[in-house]
């Protein structure tokens, strides 16, 4: 991924901080009545109503006159220095016969630390983006999102959605293209952003495949047939289409077994009759971009007599059927496996056909070809056949005639 030039972080840079300062000039809702706000490790002054250097006046924290080590009261104010996190509270101050002249909520927290921002495309014509703030602040915090595309100057905002805190989404992208994102993180003491450079090839990754279904074959103890849907959120279109891994295993083992497939079923060859098994299947862009997928929830079923599990429900077993005299071996079936398909044989015996037809087209053309020649006289006998005529026709004329 190339990196933006200098111009173009600097304008960013600077269209983050406009950002930022319209959202804190027009946010001094951060300023709420009563409430003041503070950096822990800083100085903070909390001030009392009435004129400068009023006297006999008193502070209380949280209705009690116990305040936090070290303050100091100057000129009616109260200073804290170097205020430590727990120092926060209801503060109030009164007059010499204790009445109330002010009240202060105290909320004492840290600058916004930079944001972690991950992306993730769950198909070709959006992607997402989630973060994480790297500094608890103890403070009321905003998030300003906004993207615009690499080639292009134009910003547009990642939207957000208020039922997924710290997630926005990029809407109606192109998936050749690159975008730039911008994570600003404000709160009432200043702001802090993380850029971000994405390409809709890297980060997409299709959501788990849906309607996952396992059944055993009937009449054929080791078979197992899985059947499944593309995920709800990707658009099937012909030129965006997904491949699909396959996992599975005997729920008394512990290593799996894959398969790759672009199908929306396969069939499993090698299951281990009697035993219940467990599918999973996962997608992945048909051209290999991005990422697999997580795995999908779980679908079990036992080759031959046995019942289907629906993902997320567990298997039962029938009380009625008869248990066998002793626990089925773990070990492989002795028995050769009949790894063969229908559709397999079939496409075999076509290819044997139209083998064996050209063949039979090779030696009718070679045979038609030496029929050929051996019906067409050569260009010697030819000659000799015309020298030979030519002496006779001479010998039989009057030898005046020759002469």
């Amino acid at each position: 991924m190339c990196a933006p030039t200098p111009g173009l972080r600097r304008v960013m840079v600077l269209l983050a901080a406009a950002l930022v300062s319209a959202s804190v000039a027009a946010g001094e809702g951060w300023r709420a009545e009563g409430v003041q706000y503070g950096q822990v490790g800083a100085d903070v002054v909390l001030s009392c109503a009435g004129p400068p250097g009023r006297s006999g006046v008193e502070w209380r924290r949280d209705g009690a006159a116990a305040l936090p080590e070290g303050c100091i009261l100057r000129d009616g104010d109260l200073l804290l220095p170097q205020a430590a996190l727990a120092a926060g509270g209801a503060y109030s101050c009164h007059d010499g016969t204790g009445q109330l002249l002010r009240s202060v909520s105290l909320r004492l927290g840290y600058l916004p630390g930079i944001p972690s921002v991950t992306c993730r495309a769950s198909d070709y014509e959006n992607f997402s983006c989630s973060w994480t703030p790297s500094v608890e602040t103890f403070l009321p915090t905003r998030y300003i999102t906004t993207y615009r595309r690499t080639q292009s100057s134009q910003v547009g905002p990642c939207v957000q959605d208020p039922g997924r805190p710290r997630t926005c989404t990029v809407p109606k992208c192109e998936f050749w293209s690159s975008y730039r994102l911008n994570v600003t993180e404000v709160n009432p003491l200043g702001s802090s952003f993380r850029l971000l450079d994405v390409t809709m090839q890297a980060i997409i990754k299709p959501d788990p495949p849906e309607g996952l279904m396992v059944e055993p074959v009937p009449s054929a103890p080791r078979r197992l047939r899985v059947r499944w849907q593309y995920p709800a959120s990707w658009p099937q279109e012909p030129h965006f289409q997904l491949k699909f891994r396959l996992q599975y295993r005997p729920v008394a083992h512990g290593s799996w077994s894959l398969v790759e497939t672009v199908n929306l079923s396969e069939v499993i060859t090698d299951a281990f009759s009697g035993l219940e098994h467990v599918v999973q299947v996962g997608a992945k862009d048909f051209l290999d971009a991005g990422n697999w997928s997580e795995w999908s929830a779980e679908a079990r079923a036992t080759p031959g007599p046995g019942l289907t599990v629906a993902p997320g429900d567990e298997a039962t077993t029938d009380a009625g059927l008869e248990s066998p005299a002793e626990e089925p071996s773990l070990a492989p079936n002795p028995e050769p496996i009949d790894r063969s398909d229908p559709m397999e044989k079939v496409a075999i015996l076509i290819s044997l056909g139209i083998f064996a037809f050209v063949i039979l087209a090779v030696v009718l053309g070679i045979a038609s070809t030496v029929c050929l020649r051996l019906r067409k006289p050569s260009k010697d006998e030819t000659k000799k056949h015309d020298f030979l005529a030519a002496a006779v026709h001479m010998r039989a004329l009057p030898k005046a005639q020759i002469l």
